[in-house]
Parts: C-alpha cells; sequence; structure tokens
C-alpha cells in the first residue's frame, strides 16, 4: 500500500490474552451485544484460560470493542494487532464458550506458568540466522503451503492436536538446540513453547505477535518471510504491511490456492484445485459443479451466494 492511497473502510482486529477468566460466560452476552449492535462481525472465543478472536468492523466500532475489553482487568494488556480490509472479511458474528482457546488437546497446559522466550520481530532475524537454532513453524500444512520462513522447518500437522505428536517424535533432534517457533498471531506459539518447555528443554523462543507482527514491522528488504501469510478470513492471505494477498480459497476443500494454481487443468472454480482433485470422486465433483452453478445463478439475479465447505 502507497501512502497516497486510501486506507480500506475495515479495521481487522486480532487479538489473544491468556488470563485467569473463570467468569467467562458472563462476558458472552455483553460482548455480542456490543459487537452486533457496532456491526462488527467475527468471532470471539472465551473459556477460563483468556480469550482468543479475529474481528472487523469501523474503525470506531473496534475502537469501542477494544476499550471494553481493556476495562475488563483480566483481559487489560492483551496481544492486539490491526490490520484492514476493502471488503467485511467475515460473514457473521460469533462469540462462543470453549474449553481452550487453541485447541491442543493437552491437559495442565498453561502458559501463564511457563512459556518460551518472547522475541521481537526485530530481533528474530539474528535468532533465526544462527546455525544452532532450529526454526518451527507451528502452523498447520495449509498454511505452510503459501508461505513461511526461510529455513523453516514444516511439520505438516493437519491440526494444532498433532503438534505435541511431531515433536515427542523429533526429540532427539531438538536435543541442545535454540528452539524458536512462530506461528500466526502467537497463540499457538504460547502453548506450543509451554509444552515444549514442560518436555525439559530450556533454550525455546517464539515470535512475539507471530508472523503478522513480524510483516507489518520488519520491511520487506530485510524480511527472511517468503510468500503471504494466510489468515483465518475471507481475505485468505496478507504480504509485508499486512496488504491483502493474492491467494484465493478452492470452494471445493477450503484450502488457499495462488494464481498459478488457477492455471492448473486441475483447477475448477468450486468444483477443484491441484490440492483437492485426487482426494475427491468423480460424485464429490458432480456435487460441487451443480452447487457452483446455482452460485453463478444466484449472483445473476443480484441474490447472495454463501458457499460453505
Amino acid at each position: 500500500m502507497t501512502q497516497d492511497a486510501p486506507t480500506p473502510p475495515f479495521t481487522v482486529a486480532a487479538l489473544y490474552r491468556f488470563a485467569r477468566l473463570d467468569h467467562y460466560e458472563s462476558l458472552q452476552q455483553p460482548l455480542a451485544q456490543l459487537c452486533c449492535g457496532e456491526g462488527i462481525k467475527g468471532t470471539l472465543l472465551l473459556a477460563a484460560e483468556g480469550i482468543n478472536g479475529t474481528v472487523a468492523g469501523s474503525a470506531a466500532a473496534i475502537g469501542k470493542l477494544v476499550d471494553f475489553l481493556e476495562a475488563e482487568p483480566a483481559v487489560a494488556g492483551m496481544e492486539l494487532k490491526y490490520s484492514h480490509a476493502g471488503e467485511m472479511p467475515f460473514k457473521r458474528m460469533k462469540v462462543r464458550l470453549k474449553k481452550e482457546i487453541v485447541t491442543m488437546g493437552v491437559e495442565d497446559i498453561d502458559p501463564l506458568k511457563s512459556v518460551g522466550t518472547y522475541v521481537p520481530a526485530g530481533e528474530w532475524n539474528a535468532l533465526i540466522s544462527d546455525p544452532d537454532t532450529i526454526l518451527i513453524d507451528a502452523r498447520n500444512d495449509y498454511e505452510t503451503a503459501i508461505g513461511t520462513f526461510q529455513g523453516a522447518i514444516d511439520p505438516q500437522t493437519k491440526t494444532f492436536r498433532e503438534f505435541p505428536e511431531w515433536v515427542e517424535n523429533h526429540r532427539e533432534e531438538l536435543e541442545g538446540k535454540k528452539i524458536a517457533m512462530f506461528c500466526t498471531g502467537g497463540i499457538r506459539c504460547e502453548k506450543a513453547t509451554a509444552f515444549v518447555k514442560g518436555l525439559g528443554f530450556d533454550d525455546v523462543f517464539h515470535l512475539k505477535g507471530g508472523i503478522l507482527k513480524y510483516l507489518e514491522d520488519v520491511p520487506a528488504e530485510q524480511s527472511r518471510w517468503e510468500g503471504e501469510c494466510f489468515v483465518f478470513d475471507e481475505r485468505v492471505s496478507v504480504g509485508h504491511g499486512l496488504v491483502e494477498g493474492e491467494a484465493e480459497l478452492c470452494h471445493a476443500c477450503r484450502n488457499p490456492i495462488q494464481p498459478e494454481d488457477k492455471l492448473s487443468p486441475l483447477f475448477e472454480e468450486g468444483v477443484s484445485c491441484p490440492n483437492c482433485y485426487h482426494e475427491r470422486t468423480d460424485e464429490d465433483r458432480a456435487r460441487f459443479a451443480e452447487r457452483q452453478k446455482q452460485v453463478r445463478l444466484a449472483k445473476e439475479r443480484g441474490e447472495k451466494a454463501h458457499i460453505g465447505s
């Protein structure tokens, strides 16, 4: 985005905080009322361990939500990152009560007790350039497919629940090394580093504010990031400066695809892409083709069509 370009109309706020939030259930209704009343859309997750979410709305509306949350003593000082979108990147507003604000599935992991050392974005390059550092991408395979840091190990997990098993299976490779981990906004690394430290590793680090903070703060010419960063909204991806990227979603498998993927003979809008073609049957593709036809007809009638997975 150039200096002269107007700021896109929607402010996107990605936020989280691990905290003792025993009264989290009582926050659901007032948060839902505030967000819906201000035209905010997205998802907020509440649990006894804290809050996590990404929402979008006007700058004024997001400001009111942030003020509301910062007035809650347990949540004040939350990790918060802003970006912008040209169109509303969410379809609805959800405030959900959960057991975990990020699901790892391991009991007794408490980032408030033990967590890796936070490394600011401006110091990240020095850490990951150290030959004694093992750099691990704590995200899932569909996220790493469109971008990651140079030299990062990709555990190729389908869900975050698989990450602890991957670490257990690679313990010998991690011995005696500095272990640096990163994820989209930082929240998964809070639990990932807590888990690794619980295994007895001491030199454990993670990128404060995640990839989003790095892309916001580190100039492209100094960056060790390659590709785009997947985000969980209709923008699909962002690049340096947190500008919207080129990736789109395949509406058959909900995985990100790049412009070159659309040139593949395996790509058909709403039906298949190179990621999912061989995982689907002819019957699946016929069903998706009919769904895509209905979407096209709805658009021709001027109706808004929603494509599910």
